[in-house]
């Protein structure tokens, strides 16, 4: 199913699942947006045209980042003037993926996880500018989505209640050192009899007297 939508003065034709540059639009990365200027859609054979516009189509994307385009020079000169002008200019532009198409009783959506991970970086990392990816890594959030710490969650969940679950259980082997510390304690108190016994000492000490 694909989808002709009208956006920033221009006509794009989009399926889901694309990767659309478009004039710059207002958001934050991983922002949602949708078109409702759609202005026809196609399904295989069937085909319906809007007029001027489809009603109730709508064209669902998210929003990757908002940067700027590749340069264009534009150069003057007038001959025998000695005048001559360089000047730059780069438009800023929208990378948008499309999710979903709906409309015309029918809906196709992407099942695909939409990847955050600017352009810059990309090509920081394909050039082996460890420098820069660091410092783009540091100055731009995440380009995961949310949904994958989502997952991560559960699992930590569990393990923060097992120890809750083993802290009663660890309760028992202490009540049973307690109970065998205290025969341990009762034979300490039996131990004094056997330092009593010094009548060896006294014997020696009355054949010295003897002698």
């Amino acid at each position: 199913m694909y989808a002709v939508i009208r956006t920033g003065g221009k006509q794009y034709r989009v399926e889901p699942g694309d990767v659309l540059v478009v004039e710059k639009l207002g958001g934050e990365p991983g922002a949602d947006v949708a078109f409702s200027d759609v202005l026809m859609l196609g399904d295989g054979a069937s085909v319906t045209v809007g007029a001027p516009t489809v009603e109730g189509a709508a064209v669902n994307a998210t929003l990757i980042e908002t940067r700027k385009g590749e340069k264009v020079r534009i150069f003057k000169k007038i001959r025998r003037q000695g005048y001559r002008r360089t000047r730059g200019h780069r438009q800023p532009e929208t990378v948008l993926r499309v999710t979903s198409i709906s409309g015309a009783g029918k809906t196709s959506a992407w099942d695909g996880v939409v990847d955050l991970t600017p352009k810059a970086l990309l090509d920081a990392k394909a050039r082996n500018l460890k420098a820069v990816v660091a410092s783009l890594e540091a100055a731009i959030p995440t380009a995961k989505p949310v949904k994958a710490p989502a997952k991560a969650k559960a699992p930590a969940k569990a393990e923060a209640e097992t120890p809750k679950a083993e802290t009663p259980k660890a309760a028992a082997p202490k009540a049973k050192a307690a109970k065998a510390a205290a025969p341990k304690a009762s034979a300490g108190e039996a131990k004094p009899a056997p330092a009593k016994k010094a009548a060896p000492k006294k014997a020696a000490a009355k054949k010295t007297d003897a002698e």
